[in-house]
């Protein structure tokens, strides 16, 4: 059963373990934004995953969203 939890954002037991994939794709979010970070750029991770530009950006939107709400305990 596939569920969207954020734009362009889905997760389904039956793909990739359930971890969040851009919608429509087996293309999983921590690829993207880790392809990002290891320095492609958003054109060419739109190329080599057949990606639009609003895919690649909900994938970062997605993960700062996340940072955003976690929180850290101090001990």
């Amino acid at each position: 059963m596939k569920k969207q939890i954020y734009r362009y954002i889905a997760v389904d037991p039956k793909v990739r373990f359930g971890k969040p994939v851009i919608e429509g794709t087996r293309v999983p979010v921590d690829l993207v934004v880790g392809k990002i970070a290891g320095g492609m750029t958003v054109d060419e991770v739109m190329n080599e995953y057949d990606l639009t530009r609003n895919q690649v950006l909900a994938a970062l939107k997605y993960a700062a969203k996340l940072v955003e709400e976690e929180e850290i305990a101090f001990q």
